[in-house]
């Protein structure tokens, strides 16, 4: 393994640190300044035990010779991948939101726990390790992933079919990727100098179909000012994609067949017959058996479709891949939004993995983009996934109406304290047993506020506003191990707002771990 860099003007903290990893087998290589690093990270070689480059790098934040946000910039330009943990004995919000911003994989505040620091540059090394695994086994063109052994049979097959321009037919679930398969298979072919045509014959109206394919002449019906060209002469010379064949309507099933047993067609009004020389490539969820069998589907065009057929495996049949396209996906979805990209904890993958996906690559796809937008740290963690990974219910409750100004001071009072408890659901710091929880809870809470209003109190909303606040405040930093950038995220408010409710509530000096 590669030394881990320490960067610190702190001889104390380097030597600490030094010896905590030395006893974890790890090697070390110290610097006092910024600038150091620069130099030693150009004249970095892996072929030379002298030079190796760092496997995490942890730095303080300010340092004589340049600040460690700074080290942080020209590190991730020159080596993205590379986990930095930034240090600081000035624990504020604002080196915490800068560090997180610039990319840093963890912010560790001073003074820390060795052991905690420890399991800290553990799991930058994991994730290390894993990007480096990653580089290595990634294709040399992202156009399509996959090492499951019915992946690879996909693959083999589109290099077989390379010299070919036989008549394919894709099949798989809703979102597997079947027309990345069907591009391959043109980007691939002796056509594939020629235009690659995709049309979805489900999401087109059976009425407007078959001048879509076909195209029409001027005056063929209503609306015809000119000639069009359809689909087959939009492709010729190269491949026509046709999705979701299964739902083609039944009358134009013969159309095609005609098309597919002697290359000619006629456009909508047309008397002359129209050359087409154009590779088909369909695809479809359907059982095609089972609709031809029910009579949906034409039989002979059936086996003119089903020359040659490739059958995508469902996400859930090759999990093995699910880390490979996250890493895909989330840097894909850094790179159209501007953002550094996440990375996903091992448990986090793990449970990414056990998930049925029943949409397949594209809800995966969805999900990083989600993750990507939503995470509120670098780091993605198992609480971080989505509520249908998670097996959550993302719905909210709509909250009881206020009550109205004629309602007695008492009625108000408690109706507005109902509408507090169903506004804001207590903080679930472990999974309830059932509902009877929750409603032990409620309970609890308006019992307490009849006690307070029997007892003529005037104050009853700033009173238990301020009791929910603080058990709400302690467990998100309790849960964030006392980071308040992560734990205003979590609770959906602002930096500012969580710093100013510490110091109104009397919290700011606690200490959360």
């Amino acid at each position: 393994m590669k030394p881990i860099w320490i960067v610190d003007d702190d001889p104390s903290i380097r030597f600490v640190l030094e010896k905590a990893l030395a006893r974890e087998g790890w090697a070390t290589r110290s610097f006092t300044q910024a600038r150091e690093v620069i130099h030693a990270l150009a004249d970095a070689s892996s072929s030379d035990p002298e030079r190796l480059p760092p496997q995490v790098l942890v730095s303080d934040i300010r340092m004589p010779g340049g600040s460690g946000l700074e080290l942080l910039e020209q590190v991730r330009a020159q080596q993205p991948g590379l986990p930095m943990i930034i240090m600081t004995a000035y624990s504020d919000l604002d080196s915490a939101v800068s560090a997180f911003q610039r990319g840093a994989f963890e912010y560790l505040p001073k003074p820390f726990d060795v052991p905690k620091a420890v399991e800290l540059i553990r799991r930058a090394v994991e994730e290390s390790q894993r990007e480096e695994e990653s580089e290595v086994h990634a294709p040399l063109q992202a156009e399509m992933l996959g090492q499951a052994p019915a992946m690879q049979d996909v693959f083999r097959a589109i290099g077989r079919l390379s010299q070919s321009q036989v008549t394919v037919l894709i099949t798989g679930e809703s979102g597997s990727g079947k027309e990345l398969v069907a591009r391959a298979l043109h980007k691939h072919s002796p056509v594939s100098a020629g235009p690659f045509v995709a049309i979805n014959t489900a999401a087109i109206p059976r009425d407007l179909l078959e001048s879509e394919l076909f195209g029409h002449e001027r005056g063929a019906f209503t609306g015809a000012q000119t000639q069009r060209r359809g689909r087959f002469e939009q492709a010729e010379g190269g491949t026509l994609f046709l999705d979701e064949i299964g739902d083609m309507p039944f009358e134009l099933q013969t159309r095609l067949l005609r098309v597919l047993s002697d290359g000619h067609f006629y456009r909508v009004g047309g008397h002359q017959a129209v050359k087409a020389h154009v590779r088909v490539i369909a695809a479809t969820h359907q059982d095609l058996e089972r609709r031809v069998r029910e009579g949906e589907f034409r039989e002979d065009l059936f086996h003119r479709l089903n020359v040659i057929r490739l059958r995508l495996p469902a996400l859930r049949e090759r999990r093995e891949d699910v880390p490979m396209l996250t890493q895909h996906f989330l840097l894909q979805s850094a790179r159209q939004l501007g953002v550094e990209p996440k990375r996903i904890g091992a448990a986090a993958m793990e449970k990414l993995q056990a998930f049925k996906f029943p949409g397949n690559v594209r809800q995966l796809e969805n999900i990083c983009h989600w993750l990507t937008v939503m995470a509120p740290a670098q780091q993605i963690a198992v609480k971080d996934l989505p509520p249908e990974v998670l097996g959550t219910d993302s719905t909210v409750a709509e909250p009881p109406l206020a009550p109205s100004p004629a309602q007695p001071p008492a009625a108000h009072a408690e109706a507005a304290m109902t509408l507090l408890a169903s506004s804001f659901p207590p903080p679930r710091l472990a999974p309830f047993a059932g509902d009877g929880d929750m409603q032990d809870w409620l309970q609890g809470l308006s019992q307490e506020a009849r006690q307070l209003l029997a007892q003529g109190d005037n104050d009853v909303w700033d009173q238990l506003s301020r009791k929910f606040e603080a058990q709400l405040l302690r467990a998100a930093l309790a849960a964030t191990h006392g980071r308040r950038v992560e734990a205003a995220n979590r609770l959906g408010i602002g930096r500012n707002t969580i710093t100013r409710k510490l110091q109104e509530l009397g919290l700011d000096d606690e200490v959360f771990e």
